[in-house]
Parts: C-alpha cells; structure tokens; sequence
C-alpha cells in the first residue's frame, strides 16, 4: 500500500503568533530577535520578507533593509505552547506524527483515525482545525512520500496546500530544480550543474553508478529521489528523554559572533523549558549541519542534574560549539539539546545517596 504523507508547516510562526498577539502589528513588517549589535533574525513575517528580511540575518542589517521593521523579543514557552495546540489537532488524525521542529511535523495519514481516507480531506480538515483554534495559518503539501510532501508544503504558501497524485510524481521530479532535492546544499549543487546535472530529469539520467562515483553513498540516494523511491517511514515521537531546540538558517552561518547569538536563544528556550517543568539535565549536546548537510553532534555529560537554567547550558553549548576542533565551513542548522532528564534535585539527591551509601 502506497503511504499517504502530509507534511504541515506554520506559515512564519514565530513572527505571526506576534502578531497574533499584538493586533497593532498585524499586516507590518516584524522580526522576532534581539536589537543587540550581535543580533540575528530568529524569524521574519511575510511582510518582511518582501524586504529580503530573512532568519539567521543580523538584526542591524534587517534594519536597513527595512527601516520600518518592528522588532519584537523572542517568546520561546508562548511558542511551545501553540505547538502544543496544533500537535494535539495532528493527533486526531493520526497517532503517526513525526515533528520536525516547533512549526512543522510529517504525518503518516494512510489510515486516519477519523474521516475518510483521504489525504487531501485530512489535511484540508487540519488547516482549517488550526486555523480556527490558533487563529494562525498553515500550509501543507500532501505526496506519497515524505520528500515529495515537504516540497509541496512550500509551493503555496502561505495558507496554501499542495497535493502531488501518484500519476504526477514523475513529471514533477523531471521539472524540479536540481537545488530543490533534498541533502543537495549550496556547494552539491554547484558540482552537480559543473557535471551538466540541473534538474532531477538530468539527475536521473545521470544513473546511480555515476552519482556513486561522484558524491559516494548520497548519490545512490539522490538517485531514489529523482525516480520517486522514497520509502522513509514517519517515526512518531516517543517518551520523552530530552528537551531540544533547534533552527535551519535561511543564509547559511559562519561569523561566531551570530553563531553565539543564536546558541544563547536555543539555550533559553530549553533553559525555559526545564525550569517551568521542573526538570534538570545531565548531558548537553549541540548539533551542527553544515552546508553539504554533513551533521556532527558534540556532546558533554556532568553531574547529575547540574544543568538547569540557560547560563549552565549555554557555558556548556559555547565549548562545544567553540572550543572543540570543528571543520570551519558555513553551518545551515544549529541545535541544542539538554538530556537525562530528571526532577530538579532528583539526581542531586541519587548522587548523595551513593556517597552516604557507598
């Protein structure tokens, strides 16, 4: 049986729950971040889009382009918790829902636990569901794979949805450009347009031994993209064993002075996360992908539930990212995650434990 995947993403979700919220910035021009000299843009409305205002930019040059952008600080628990709404609305649907981040998500709706088994109805049936109960909107692309659904998402936006039928995979592969496939960044595709590869016809053309040749075992894959095989199961959350935050670049990163700026914001949102749960961590990690989608993850283990708040996580997030021996190459996502979790004091308690009893 053929899987039926939509994948749904907030329309600029952090930048319209701000204006959500403040109904005298509705329809102007606002970025979410800080105004500091260091600044970056967290996320941009679509009216500050039109201004070339994108995430990850410095604020100070947001500010050029735009001088009328209003600048609002970053709110991380009100986020979490409209995410929180509309994962709920995923889960009516279907118990298959793999979150990719706090605004978009990939759902396995081949059976649905409600309606009739259709992916095009059940996503309707979503937008509409988040739209009346956050007053936000949301696009979806609706496929038969996880690749072909994300791509689609990102077609009509905002507020659109985008459904590719079995019957029009292979023509809408053939015509898609080379740097819209998914693990092609910056630098891939540049080598693939050197090798005469500029859309996925050329791509599949090319044949997977040459593309083995070319970019080792990714090419095989790229292969499988370009022929419609994308078998990639939906992987559903399971309990929860750590708090993450994570953001993909719009222009890759390689000053550390945005880099930092943008670790201390990850390290607030988890930090804020922990103590309104009352939880602590043992391990922070950080995540780096950089622009040929190579990931590395570090990552530092201390007493037990030693991190509790931003400044601890962030001392932590800083070495890693900084004082380790990292390849010096653009980074297109950065992610910081705090795990063995457990109640604040709880692991203090067990370490005591071991000593009075040891």
């Amino acid at each position: 049986m053929t899987r039926k995947i939509v994948h749904v993403d907030m329309d600029a979700f952090f930048a319209s729950v701000e204006q959500r919220d403040d109904p005298s910035i509705a329809g102007r021009p606002v970025a979410v971040g800080g105004t500091g000299p260091r600044s970056v843009v967290a996320a941009a409305s679509y009216e500050a889009r039109a201004f070339g205002v994108r995430s990850a930019l410095p604020m100070a040059r947001a500010m050029r382009l735009c001088p009328e952008l209003i600048v609002v600080p970053p709110r991380f628990s009100v986020y979490r918790e409209v995410s929180q709404q509309v994962r709920a609305i995923f889960l009516r649907y279907t118990d298959l829902v793999e979150p990719l981040s706090l605004d978009e998500a990939f759902l396995d709706v081949t059976e649905p636990k409600i309606g009739p088994p259709s992916a095009t109805l059940v996503a309707q049936a979503i937008r509409a569901a988040i739209k009346e109960e956050t007053g936000l909107t949301a696009s979806a692309g609706v496929a038969g794979g996880k690749f072909l659904a994300k791509v689609a998402s990102g077609m009509n936006k905002p507020d659109g949805m985008t459904v590719i039928t079995p019957d029009m995979v292979s023509a809408f592969l053939e015509a898609l450009p080379i740097e819209r496939f998914f693990g092609v960044g910056p630098r891939t595709a540049e080598k693939m347009r050197a090798l005469g590869i500029r859309n996925g016809a050329e791509l599949k053309a090319a044949g997977p031994e040459r593309l083995v040749r070319e970019f080792g075992k990714m090419g095989r894959f790229f292969h499988d993209m370009a022929n419609g095989r994308d078998d990639r199961p939906v992987v559903p959350d399971r309990e929860r064993k750590s708090i993450s935050s994570e953001t993909t670049f719009d222009e890759d990163l390689t000053d550390d002075g945005r880099i930092d700026e943008v670790l201390r914001a990850l390290c607030q949102d988890v930090g804020s996360h922990l103590a309104r749960h009352g939880l602590a961590a043992r391990t922070a990690t950080v995540k780096l992908r950089y622009a040929d989608f190579r990931t590395v993850t570090r990552s530092r283990t201390v007493g037990w539930g030693e991190v509790r708040d931003r400044d601890t996580l962030l001392g932590l997030a800083r070495s890693l990212t900084f004082e380790s021996d990292r390849p010096r190459l653009p980074i297109r996502l950065l992610g910081v995650t705090a795990s063995h979790l457990a109640e604040d004091g709880a692991g203090r308690r067990q370490a005591q434990a071991r000593l009075d009893f040891g």
